[in-house]
């Protein structure tokens, strides 16, 4: 399974959604999930992946890492796997 295809089912769990719902171009508040959804989103991600996710949930404007929609964040964490070789 990709990272896009794993990103998408974790999102889609936490949205309630069917992952056919969620499109690369959603943005998590479309889908229905806020703050605590996004943090429960970003701790299924990390263990799923063994990486760690520099997102502050406090500041998330202030974070390296961008959530502004569903390709960044696959965008994102294809960047951290590739770096933690």
């Amino acid at each position: 399974m990709s990272t896009q295809d794993k990103v998408i089912e974790i999102i889609a769990e936490q949205a309630v959604l069917e992952p056919s719902d969620v499109t690369l171009d959603s943005t998590l508040s479309d889908l229905g999930i806020d703050s605590l959804g996004l943090v429960e989103c970003i701790f299924a991600i990390e263990e799923e992946f063994d990486i760690s996710i520099p997102f502050n949930a406090n500041e998330p404007q202030e974070s390296d890492f961008d959530i502004s929609n569903v390709a960044a964040i696959v965008a994102g964490i294809d960047k951290l796997i590739s770096e933690k070789v």
